[in-house]
């Protein structure tokens, strides 16, 4: 977070982005957190972050939907990588979440069945949001988030059982493109 504030502020440091650092960290890598976000191109983790090379296991897809080889590749930052914090990152006005939106208005107007399986992943998230009177693009966006925390964790019983004996903790999170704002939702699991 304090990384955050660096880039909101405008003054970020850009840690650990030197020719000597590259060099040490290629032989392994031992980063302190993964970052599971959307792929939107106007948000790169270690930037928004002002983090380094090798400071974040990062792992992206189009509206951070939650699929096996996510669930893989969050798995190996726990347990081969040690990771003690998952940070899950959405993000305001998602194209994903936009298209869902539009496809639940029958209004959507692309026919790729891979960009359909992405959103028919998110539909639950839509759905209940309309229940609930929901029909804010950054409110579904909070409760996409906060609902593939859920996932992940039920998913995955490896990451649950790292939460329940204290060795990981599980951030939700938003970030706000505009500002360049990120800000916590839930956390499941002990953050130190």
């Amino acid at each position: 977070m304090e990384g955050n504030q660096r880039f909101i502020n405008g003054s970020p440091s850009h840690p650990r982005q030197d020719v000597e650092h590259r060099t040490e960290i290629a032989i392994s890598q031992k980063p302190f957190a993964a970052l599971f976000g959307c792929s939107d191109s106007r948000l790169s983790a270690e930037i928004i972050f002002d983090v380094g090379l090798g400071d974040l296991f990062v792992v992206r897809n189009a509206g951070q939907v939650i699929a096996e080889t996510i669930l893989g590749s969050l798995e190996y930052s726990v347990e081969v990588l040690e990771v003690p914090l998952i940070v899950i990152l959405g993000h305001d006005s998602c194209g994903a979440i936009q298209a869902t939106m539009a496809s639940d208005a029958g209004t959507l107007s692309t026919s790729g069945e891979f960009i359909q399986n992405l959103v028919s992943r998110i539909k639950p998230t839509v759905d209940a949001a309309k229940l609930a009177g929901t029909n804010s693009i950054d409110e579904i966006t909070d409760l996409h988030v906060k609902d593939t925390v859920a996932e992940l964790v039920s998913r995955s019983k490896l990451i649950d059982s790292a939460i329940r004996s204290g060795k990981l903790a599980v951030v939700g999170a938003t970030y706000k493109l505009a500002l360049g704002k990120v800000t916590p939702l839930v956390t499941v699991g002990n953050v130190n």
